[in-house]
């Protein structure tokens, strides 16, 4: 076997921001069940580490196009975590301070990433949930005259995936079959904008939407109440805390209820939090593929898709960022700092550079 061998883009970019997108999508090949092919389509290739890149840099830029968005004037948004991120990101690059509303239990290395990219990073009390960080980020830009971000509501957020997730999919599966596509919902633009593509020039392909257990909102049957502007009033009332950071706030977007009332999903498939973390951990051991619990809760799913699909089928799993966000969650939990006994023993066995375990 030769040695491996690398020959560039084939391009110079001007910005960081034009390396957002065409992420790899890459077989699994020691996890998957042997009567399916299992591909991940992985996110945290993109410059910011997760799926969020793509909205956050469409939603500035449609933004300068139409005027929404003054030179110079601040950003502000709620988030988990990962749009802030990529908001961070972009306003970074083009120079738009930015404020980020979010919960105090999202970990504290999303806080330090945004603080670290330029970013103002406000803390909610965790009783109000995501609708307090909404509501706070909402009230800051209409006191401030701040250009409010609006994720869960901008059609510049599925737009996106539309235009460029969807879009890859089809690229890199051109000729081959499709017989799965499996992803899960923040804002919901990912499931909205790619579905559009998919019913269109794939509609054989079955798309699989998944959401916590115990927070499944959309498969309760009710939707929560949004104002004229499309913005939630209100908090679920089947909302649960879960582990699965990144996924399913505490209300429908209405980005997400385009997906909802056009049908953009074949089924829904809850998924406790455990048992995605338990496939990240088997992703990152046993593929090398490092990614977050949304990420390993997505592939969950396709799991359990696989027990009963049929022999050959192709399916595509979207992970949406990396695991190093998570070292403060439970995703870590058990991970030691220090030497393991058995890692002491290794050390041991020969007599330089001895340290004990702990």
């Amino acid at each position: 076997m030769s040695i491996r061998t690398t020959g560039g883009r084939g391009r110079l970019y001007d910005s960081v921001l034009d390396t957002v997108g065409d992420t790899p999508c890459i077989r699994i090949g020691r996890i998957a069940p042997a009567h399916v092919e299992v591909y991940v389509k992985f996110e945290a290739f993109n410059p910011g580490g997760s799926v969020k890149d793509r909205l956050a840099l469409n939603i500035i830029e449609a933004a300068e196009r139409d005027g929404r968005l003054k030179p110079g004037q601040t950003v502000v948004e709620a988030t988990s975590g990962n749009t802030g991120i990529g908001l961070a990101m972009v306003c970074a690059a083009k120079g738009y301070p930015l404020v980020v509303t979010m919960v105090e239990t999202f970990s504290v290395e999303r806080r330090k990433l945004m603080r670290f990219l330029g970013a103002k990073v406000v803390l909610t009390p965790k009783a109000q949930k995501g609708f307090g960080m909404y509501t706070k980020a909402r009230e800051l830009a209409e006191e401030n005259g701040w250009f409010f971000a609006s994720q869960f509501e901008t059609p510049d957020n599925a737009d996106i995936h539309e235009a460029t997730t969807g879009r890859e999919i089809l690229a890199d599966f051109e000729g081959k079959r499709l017989d799965y596509w499996i992803t899960g919902y923040g804002t919901g633009g990912t499931v909205s904008g790619v579905a559009r593509v998919l019913r269109k020039d794939r509609p054989d392909t079955r798309i699989i939407l998944t959401e916590p257990a115990n927070a499944a909102i959309v498969s309760s049957g009710y939707v929560n109440t949004r104002n004229d502007a499309h913005q939630p009033t209100e908090s679920h009332p089947s909302f649960q805390p879960h582990p699965i950071q990144g996924w399913t706030p505490d209300f429908i977007p209405w980005v997400l209820q385009e997906a909802i009332d056009n049908g953009y999903y074949d089924e829904m498939v809850p998924i406790p939090g455990p048992e995605g973390i338990a496939w990240s951990r088997r992703l990152a051991a046993e593929e090398g593929i490092f990614t977050g619990i949304s990420g390993g809760s997505t592939f969950a799913v396709a799991m359990k898709i696989a027990e009963t699909a049929p022999e050959g089928s192709v399916m595509l799993v979207m992970l949406p960022d990396t695991g190093e966000r998570y070292l403060s969650t439970p995703l870590f939990e058990g991970i030691e700092e220090g030497m393991t006994d058995e890692e002491a023993a290794i050390s041991m066995s020969t007599p330089s550079a001895q340290m004990e375990p702990g």
